[in-house]
């Protein structure tokens, strides 16, 4: 080989590492401009090392987890696994996480034991079981929706069909029903289980028959009944409301969420909660994490609370923190005398599941107890959780 020919191999050679230290650099200037999202907060590239240079912060791998209402760590229907634990492993074992979370609400939603959501689930004031869904996809900035559906078990496939299949959110009443019906879901005429047929009943024979001719007596004495019956150990007194909320996050910070529900146990025909509505039931995104709710429906709608969660992740504030903001702007709007306790409290319970893109969560609640759990599933395997209240009080009788 001539000496020319060896001057080019190791001019070649020199080159080459040149170009190698410079991408390194491209590379570190990149990961620095692109931040460190970890805990809900981003960190950006202006921090200085001790040469002055630009820090660089890589992102930090997200701790698997599922959080969930305590419902989905309860019913099996006749499995062995519970929603937040066959949530849990389809995720951690490859399977898209929306899909994994609708999957594992489906086992609520089929189980007839469970009367907050799909089959068996209280019906309204008609006797029909009308069901809400909605489900979002962070990775792919996509939901779907459905209100008022009848005749479907699994409100929350008939959401997932609606965000894969259309270019639409939400779709309502017999338009999301004859939707469910083209995509394959099998139609049902009646949702209801003998059990939820018998406490609609028991609660029509406790009504004022009269009650449609004056709806604020209808308000009050629907209210006086549901409340009665949860006293009596008759309704769950945490889930008369009717709602799951699950929300995920997998080790590569893809984050997603679903809310299922049947509503209000005997609301009036046509009434539709926060549970389908983005922002209020829930809320993903996929750069800070989700947020989702069980509870009085109309508090969470007036204040787009899921929302305001989930912008005070991308502002840097624990799950917890977040949603205690949440919380404190329901007090701060609840004005009706009607919703108030004497202290001034508001008379209804509001639950909120937050998880951050990390996989650091919480469960915050207007009122604590020693029943008031949430569900969460994790490395540590699945369990119930405490609440953290919002107020140092105790929960308003009834509810």
């Amino acid at each position: 080989m001539s000496s020319e020919q060896k001057m080019g191999r190791r001019e070649f050679i020199g080159a080459t590492a040149i170009a190698g230290t410079a991408l390194s650099a491209l590379s570190g200037v990149a990961a620095a401009s692109a931040g460190e999202v970890s805990g809900g907060s981003v960190s950006g590239g202006g921090a200085s090392n001790e040469t002055g240079a630009p820090a660089m912060h890589l992102r930090k791998a997200s701790r698997p987890v599922v959080i969930s209402s305590a419902n989905g760590f309860i019913h099996k229907n006749g499995g062995s696994e519970t929603c937040v634990e066959l949530a849990f492993r389809a995720m951690t074992q490859g399977r898209d996480v929306l899909e994994s979370l609708v999957a594992g609400v489906n086992i609520v939603e089929l189980d007839p034991d469970d009367t907050s959501v799909g089959y068996g689930g209280l019906p309204d004031a008609d006797g029909n079981v009308s069901l809400d869904s909605c489900c979002m996809h962070g990775p792919k900035r996509r939901a779907g929706g459905v209100a008022a559906l009848q005749g479907v078990r699994t409100p929350a496939s008939v959401a997932l069909a609606v965000a894969n299949s259309t270019d639409h959110h939400l779709l309502v009443g017999p338009g999301a029903q004859q939707f469910a019906r083209n995509m394959g879901f099998k139609i049902e005429a009646d949702l209801n289980t003998e059990r939820s047929r018998k406490l609609w009943l028991e609660w029509k024979q406790r009504v004022d028959p009269e009650h449609y001719l004056d709806p604020n007596k209808r308000a009050d004495a629907s209210l006086k009944v549901i409340l009665e019956m949860v006293g009596e150990g008759k309704i769950d007194p945490f889930h008369f409301w009717g709602t799951i909320n699950c929300n995920g996050v997998n080790a590569n910070g893809d984050v997603c969420g679903v809310t299922t529900t049947s509503g209000l146990a005997w609301k009036i025909p046509g009434r539709v909660g926060d549970s389908p509505i983005l922002g209020a039931g829930l809320y993903v995104d996929n750069e800070v994490g989700a947020a989702g709710s069980t509870g009085r429906g109309e508090a969470n709608l007036y204040n787009l609370s899921s929302f305001l969660i989930v912008e005070m992740l991308r502002q840097g504030k624990h799950p917890k923190d977040a949603g205690m903001e949440a919380l404190r702007r329901i007090c701060s709007n609840t004005v009706e005398k009607r919703l108030l306790t004497e202290q001034g409290h508001p008379k209804f319970n509001v639950s909120f599941y937050v998880v951050n893109k990390a996989g650091d969560y919480a469960g915050v609640s207007m009122y604590g107890g020693a029943n008031s759990k949430f569900a969460v599933c994790d490395e540590k395997g699945p369990r119930h959780e405490l609440f953290e209240p919002f107020l140092d009080a105790p929960l308003p009788e009834g509810w």
